[in-house]
């Protein structure tokens, strides 16, 4: 399995309750998605910095995911350039089934 972290670095801070209203307007995009297991909206302490942190099958199924298009949908919407790092997960423990998982 692979993770990838997403952060954009916002124009001007937002709060909470704003962070919720955006990841709300684009979180049914990822429903379906092939691949993708999981994703989690983030929102930093700083309220610039705001991204995501997906759980993927494979990293083909994820690199899929950040085309151009989504890098254009992202600087459309956010107003900044998004960073995308890649990272193995050998083993995921999930308390939802009981399952330590190795990916």
């Amino acid at each position: 399995m692979i993770t990838t972290l997403t952060s954009f670095t916002l124009p001007k801070p937002i709060t909470r309750d704003e962070a919720v209203a955006i990841f709300r307007s684009t979180a049914p995009t990822y429903r379906g998605v092939p691949g993708l297991i999981r994703k989690t909206y983030v929102l930093y302490p700083d309220g610039v910095t705001v991204g995501g942190i997906y759980l993927w099958n494979t990293r083909s199924d994820a690199e899929a995911m950040y085309t151009d298009a989504w890098r254009d949908f992202v600087r459309g919407k956010y107003g900044c350039e998004p960073q995308v790092t890649y990272l193995d997960s050998p083993v995921v423990v999930d308390n939802v089934t009981q399952q330590i998982i190795e990916g």
